[in-house]
Parts: structure tokens; C-alpha cells; sequence
């Protein structure tokens, strides 16, 4: 298990780092940070002035190395557009973007997973095709529509539910719907297709000659092996909830990290930008690492494919 999470390990730490050189290239590529700070009406003396003051004329590579020692210390550099470290900006708005992504994935497993189990002990069956239709309606709608929806009916129309913030729990219910529901087509036909597989294998076939029926063979038998693909899928959907959730909080208006992305890409700030960029992709890989050690303590011949 040691030598299998050390390998894992190591192919998640190239993976982030080829992120950061990717992202770092593109950005700067991308725009000219000093024209933005500088404004429209500056000339190209005072763009060369600034250029020069915050680093930018030097090479490239030179940049890359500095940005990446100062995040290996801790210094995730200063926003050019808050005139803040960008450090205070991730701690400041990443546990409302945690909390709402959080929910999210509770969502997708309470909806999507007693889905594909009813589904799958139920095949060809009304069951079995009112699952699959829930699946793909929820896959057609898209957050925003879905959210402003929301908006109008259970908080305009019917105030059950705030209209936008994240002040207390139940500010959470709706943006956490909207966004959970868009991961459950994949979550409901992972389990479906997993637990077919798996009730029609031999060790199955072996606990039913030895009694076991019903909810005892689904939950001791069954639901562990078909569930292993659906714990990575989960992982992976956690990633893409913390760094997609732009759109959610935006209809919102919940003051996380996907806000202050995109408040930073309309003021040109490329670190902190850089920096989201950076967090996003470094949350996904390390969750992707979990999920494959969680997947081959879960089943051992993983380990010694």
C-alpha cells in the first residue's frame, strides 16, 4: 500500500506542477498585466514604467521560478487589483466556496445513489426508466437556468428560501441543489451500471444459495464492490464543484472563490487569477489521490495491477 500511495503520490505532484507551468504560460501570454493596471489612456512610457516596477520585463522563465518559490513559501504574491496578498483573498472567500461544494456532493449522493440502486434492482422496469429520465433531465438543464428558476419560484413567488448571500445554512439549500443536481446523471449511472454488474457475478449467486435476500445481501455483499468507481467519480466531482461553482455563485451572489475569480479576470489580475487557477487544479489532482487510495483500500487487486 506504501510503495502504490508513493507512486500516486508522485504522479499527482508532476501533474500539479505541470499545471502551474501551464497556467503560468497562458496567462502571461494571454494579456499584458502592466497595460491593464496602466489603463486605457496611459502611454507607453508609463506601461514600461510598471512593466518594470512590478517584474514583468523580465524573462519569462525567471517569473515562472520566483512565482513558484514564493508559493512553496507561502507567498502567493499581492492582487494587482485589491492591492491585498492574494493569500488573504483565498482564506477569505475559500470556506464559503468549501461549505457550498460540500453540499453539493451531499446532494449528489443522497439524490443520485438510492437513484441508481432503485434503478438497478428494478431493470426494465417503470422504476428503471423514471430514473434514467430524472437522469438525463437533470443532465439537459443548465445551473444558471436552473438557478434563476429557483430564484423565481421558492424565493420571489413562495419565499421559502433567501434570494442570494451565505450568511447561514439555509442560504445554502438552493445554490446546493443547483449545483449537486448537475452531477447526478453520472453519479445515478455509475451505481446502476456497477450494481447490474455486480448481482450478476458468482460470489452473488453464492450468497443467495446461503440465504442471503434483500436489503442483507444489497448492503453486505453487493453495494461496497459496486459502489468502487462512484467514491473516484465523487472525488472528481468535489474538484470541478470548487473550481465550477462560478456560475452558481454568481446567480447567487455568494461571495466565494468562484466570484472572486471572476471579478479578478475582468480586472486583469493575473495573480490572483494565476493563483485560482493554481488552487483549483491543485484541489482536484489531490482529491483524485485520495479517491485512488480510498478505491485500493476498498479492493486490494488494485494495489497489485
Amino acid at each position: 500500500m506504501l510503495i502504490y500511495a508513493l507512486k500516486r503520490g508522485g504522479l499527482a505532484l508532476l501533474v500539479a506542477f505541470a499545471v502551474s507551468l501551464v497556467t503560468f504560460l497562458l496567462l502571461n501570454y494571454a494579456t499584458d498585466p502592466a497595460s491593464a493596471i496602466a489603463g486605457d489612456e496611459a502611454d507607453i512610457a508609463q506601461v514600461e514604467l510598471i512593466r518594470k516596477q512590478l517584474g514583468f520585463d523580465r524573462p519569462i522563465h525567471i517569473q515562472y521560478f520566483d512565482w513558484l518559490g514564493g508559493v512553496a513559501r507561502g507567498d502567493f504574491g499581492e492582487s494587482l487589483y485589491w492591492r491585498t496578498p492574494v493569500l488573504d483573498l483565498v482564506v477569505r472567500h475559500f470556506p464559503v466556496t468549501l461549505a457550498l461544494a460540500g453540499s453539493a456532493i451531499l446532494v449528489t449522493i443522497f439524490v443520485a445513489i438510492p437513484l441508481g440502486i432503485a434503478a438497478a434492482l428494478n431493470p426494465n422496469t417503470l422504476v428503471d426508466r423514471v430514473a434514467l429520465s430524472l437522469a438525463v433531465a437533470a443532465q439537459a438543464i443548465p445551473n444558471f437556468w436552473l438557478g434563476l428558476m429557483a430564484i423565481m419560484l421558492l424565493a420571489v413567488t413562495f419565499p421559502i428560501f433567501p434570494v442570494s448571500g451565505a450568511d447561514t445554512w439555509w442560504h445554502f439549500v438552493l445554490p446546493a441543489f443547483v449545483l449537486g443536481l448537475s452531477s447526478v446523471p453520472s453519479v445515478m449511472r455509475l451505481t446502476r451500471t456497477g450494481l447490474l454488474e455486480v448481482m450478476e457475478s458468482d460470489y452473488i449467486r453464492t450468497a443467495r444459495a446461503k440465504g442471503y435476500r434483500g436489503l442483507r445481501l444489497l448492503w453486505r455483499h453487493a453495494l461496497r464492490n459496486a459502489l468502487l468507481p462512484v467514491v473516484g467519480v465523487l472525488a472528481v466531482q468535489l474538484g470541478a464543484k470548487l473550481g465550477g461553482s462560478l456560475v452558481t455563485e454568481s446567480v447567487f451572489a455568494i461571495n466565494g472563490l468562484g466570484r472572486l475569480a471572476i471579478e479578478s479576470i475582468i480586472g486583469g489580475d493575473i495573480p490572483t487569477v494565476q493563483m485560482l487557477v493554481f488552487i483549483f487544479a491543485l484541489t482536484f489532482v489531490m482529491l483524485t489521490f485520495l479517491a485512488d487510495l480510498l478505491n485500493a483500500w476498498l479492493d486490494p487487486r488494485i494495489r497489485l495491477a
